[in-house]
């Protein structure tokens, strides 16, 4: 134990088998990385919102796909993954089937429309798409919270990893015990560099994370395989001689939960791809509608690499605890706080170099880093462009909007920290209901404000009341009760069930798009030059890096007949 006056490591967090004590080498390699990003934080520190918000629209397609993959490869793919593959085994593959879905849904319907549409965020496109500074505010309000429910899961993650890193500090903060502390320390790091930094250095900073964490994840795979013997060149197709060694709850399909909550979970999580924030803004940082697709492409493929290997490297974690610890399945079984650092333990239970396993370690504190950043630039614009700017002050200057955003950031980070002292689930999970909310308020938004000209300012706004209402429901059934004494999760067994909070969009989704195409049928149409910017972003003519479809609407009207696209 380190410091004067230990606290004991809460049980349910502490990781049976893992090597929490402060490692030499290991802590160099991570302070060091830490040290990396702020020193690129502060290279490329902004001064301006095109560049505090949007990178000033100059990141070509490699980079920018880089930064689609560390921006979407969080702890949650990193660790998250494979800690559900090796607890629940086939089901687990939700993520990876979900996840990779909805980047070719982004691809096809919304990447090169969102760009030409050119707005600065997510609301923004809202609030000028309907007309409305309500929509403009809810979808602000979405944002924000979207980035505090998924930037816990990071957060555990970091704080999970630094244990074995940086061993147990319980104490050092009077009340805190070691996850704790660790929760409080990257959060720190985390957000200092982002308030200095923004948009231009966070994504110059996701293409450094992104190859940290791939060498690390793809190198430990790699390695570990070849150590056990269990494979030699590819370890992504040898693992499956594993599989039926590893007990019927890791290889049949639904063996640890029901086919239902798959379907759910994966609708969830393919839709709720298309409605993140810090994803869509991805597009708007990009010079041109053909670079937003490409960039989703190279996204795409960067994210495959690790999606690829997770099972493999599950599988190989779940062997050497069953060979080292106890066995995975049964009683008591693996925890589920184990389960998040199997990618970890795996190295370390290979017996390999301590470095090395820092190494390891070093790729998840790096992915969870990198999608905080995303998280919190779409939080905080959503706060200081949509909210401050449009709403409250639309005369505030761009120094006044970058403090507002700053301190966003600073809010953000203080209230996700708290929750991350206490997290209600597991890091895969708290992920999903922040999906569960982006499909149920944002993504229905951004397909028939980009594929129906007729959507409404009424339609959206009841729209996203609706999705709003409904995803908070499984919320308090099954995640408010965790915080409340006396209750226990979850309120209604029937709702968990059938509307669970992981995948709860499978039933909230479709009915907020009937009440959007409801309510916009029964009330007036947009006005015409909404429907003639609309139409623009349909249109194969190329524009100019910084020109956007209600630029070419102002000049000459735009395209009356949609081209195809």
């Amino acid at each position: 134990m380190m410091g004067a006056t230990a606290v004991p490591l809460q049980e349910s967090l502490l990781p049976e088998a893992l090597d929490i004590s402060f490692k030499t080498i290991p802590a160099i390699l991570v302070l060091g990385m830490l040290a990396l990003f702020l020193a690129i934080g502060f290279v490329f520190r902004v001064a301006d919102t095109e560049n505090m918000w949007v990178a000033g629209r100059s990141i070509g397609n490699l980079e920018n796909g880089m930064a689609i993959g560390a921006n979407w490869m969080s702890a949650a793919s990193y660790l998250g993954m494979a800690a559900s593959i090796a607890l629940a085994g086939f089901y687990g593959l939700v993520y990876v089937v979900g996840w990779t879905t909805g980047y070719f849904i982004l691809l096809i319907f919304l990447a090169a429309q969102l760009r030409r549409f050119g707005k600065y965020t997510a609301p923004d496109f809202v609030g000028d798409r309907f007309n409305s500074d309500s929509a403009r505010a809810i979808a602000a309000v979405t944002t924000f919270l979207i980035g505090f429910v998924y930037a816990i899961g990071q957060a555990k993650g970091m704080a999970l990893v630094g244990l074995y890193v940086f061993g147990d500090f319980g104490g050092v903060v009077p009340g805190l015990d070691g996850y704790q502390v660790m929760v409080v320390a990257m959060m720190a790091i985390t957000v200092g560099y982002l308030t200095l930094s923004g948009m231009l250095g966070a994504t110059k900073n996701q293409a450094v994370q992104y190859v940290i964490l791939i060498v690390a994840f793809l190198g430990g795979l790699f390695v570990v395989g070849f150590t056990n013997g269990y494979s030699t060149v590819l370890p992504q197709i040898e693992y499956g001689m594993l599989i039926d060694d590893l007990g019927s709850e890791f290889s049949e399909p639904f063996a640890t939960s029901s086919y239902y909550l798959w379907i759910a979970t994966t609708f969830s999580l393919i839709f709720g791809t298309c409605g993140l924030p810090h994803v869509l803004v991805r597009f708007y940082t990009v010079e041109s509608e053909r670079t937003a697709r490409w960039s989703t492409v190279w996204g795409l493929f960067f994210i495959c690499l690790l999606y690829w290997s997770a099972p493999a490297f599950a599988a190989f974690g779940t062997s050497l605890y069953t060979e080292n610890v106890s066995p995975t399945y049964g009683e008591p079984g693996m925890s589920s706080a184990a389960s998040e650092v199997i990618v970890v333990l795996a190295a370390q239970l290979s017996n390999l170099p301590t470095w090395f396993v820092g190494f390891v370690a070093a790729g998840g504190i790096a992915a969870a880093i990198a999608t905080v950043a995303g998280l919190f630039i779409a939080g905080s614009s959503a706060i200081s462009h949509d909210i401050y700017t449009n709403i409250i002050n639309e005369d505030a200057t761009q120094r006044q909007q970058i403090l507002v955003g700053r301190l966003s950031i600073l809010a953000l980070g203080f209230i996700t920290t708290l929750a991350a002292l206490d997290p209600a689930s597991s890091i895969a999970a708290l992920v999903g209901y922040a999906f569960a909310l982006a499909a149920s308020v944002l993504f229905p938004m951004f397909f028939l404000g980009m594929w129906w000209e007729n959507t409404n300012r009424e339609g959206a706004l009841a729209g996203m009341t609706t999705g709003l209402v409904l995803w908070s429901l499984p919320m308090i059934n099954e995640i408010v009760p965790n915080y409340v004494t006396g209750l226990e999760a979850p309120l209604s067994a029937g709702m968990a069930q059938w509307m669970p909070a992981i995948g709860s969009a499978l039933i909230t989704m479709p009915i907020v798009f009937a009440v959007t195409i409801g309510v916009s049928l029964v009330t007036d149409e947009p006005p015409m030059e909404t429907k003639r910017v609309v139409r623009q972003c349909h249109s194969p003519e190329p524009m100019s890096q910084q020109q956007t479809a209600e630029d070419v609407v102002a000049t000459d009207g735009g395209n009356e007949t949609p081209a195809d696209d």
